[in-house]
């Protein structure tokens, strides 16, 4: 059932996938499996995901790359340039809260609940944002300083899709990508943020389709599942 394998490309379930050059083929009981869409993406033989019309989103986890504000601040020139505690805070705020409201916008419209409580219909979606950078981050002494940029920055999303009731894992994913890798441009907050959302945008879209293909395949075939990069 090779259509499977095509299935989980589309999937968007998972926290923390190791980051090591090879990814090991299982990890907490789940099979490792080719996705087009995603870096890294697993799951749980003979998992149904049918019996599923609602999502519980827990609230986003948002980190910055290892040293990431010391790093930026080491390479800038000017100390009102330079990224503060207040200001890497607020960055971290407005990341999260667009990533959560962007992830509920996609489960609606695709037909989903968004729930606050467990039930046996009801599928935890757990999300975080690691890795993140941005390249051309506004600070309130920015000046007339101008900061022209392909992208807008980086991130990794991290997902995790259990049952609410059991708190049995039924997939992981992981994906990274450069954010708004278009062209050269100024960039501020309006430019970087609008790029952000967009990757977050598809990132929801994917974890919705996902789910809606992994419904139709379910449940899903162990003998399909094995699948070595």
């Amino acid at each position: 059932m090779m259509t499977c394998l095509a299935a989980l490309s589309l999937i968007a379930v998972a926290p923390v996938a190791p980051a090591t050059a090879k990814t090991p083929d299982t990890w907490d009981n789940l099979h490792k499996v080719k996705s087009k869409r995603l870096d890294t993406v697993y799951l749980l033989p003979g998992a149904d995901f049918r019996t599923y019309s609602k999502v519980m989103l827990d609230p986003t986890e948002v980190a910055f790359q290892k040293n990431w504000q010391r790093d930026y601040n080491n390479d800038t020139v000017g100390l009102d340039r330079r990224i503060s505690d207040e200001d890497a805070a607020k960055i971290l705020s407005a990341a999260r809260s667009g990533f959560e409201e962007v992830f509920a916008k996609a489960y609606q419209q695709g037909g989903y609940q968004v729930v606050t409580t467990p039930g046996p219909d009801v599928l935890r979606v757990r999300t975080a944002v690691i890795d993140l950078t941005v390249n051309a981050p506004d600070t309130m002494s920015a000046g007339r300083v101008r900061t022209y940029s392909r992208e807008a920055g980086g991130a990794t999303l991290v997902l995790e899709a259990r049952d609410s009731v059991t708190g049995a894992i039924l997939g992981r994913a992981v994906d990274s990508r450069d954010i708004g890798d278009n062209f050269v441009y100024r960039r501020d907050s309006v430019t970087n943020r609008a790029d952000f959302e967009q990757a977050f945008g598809h990132w929801a879209k994917i974890s919705v389709d996902g789910l809606n293909e992994l419904k139709t395949l379910s449940p899903i075939d162990a003998n399909a599942m094995p699948a070595k990069k």
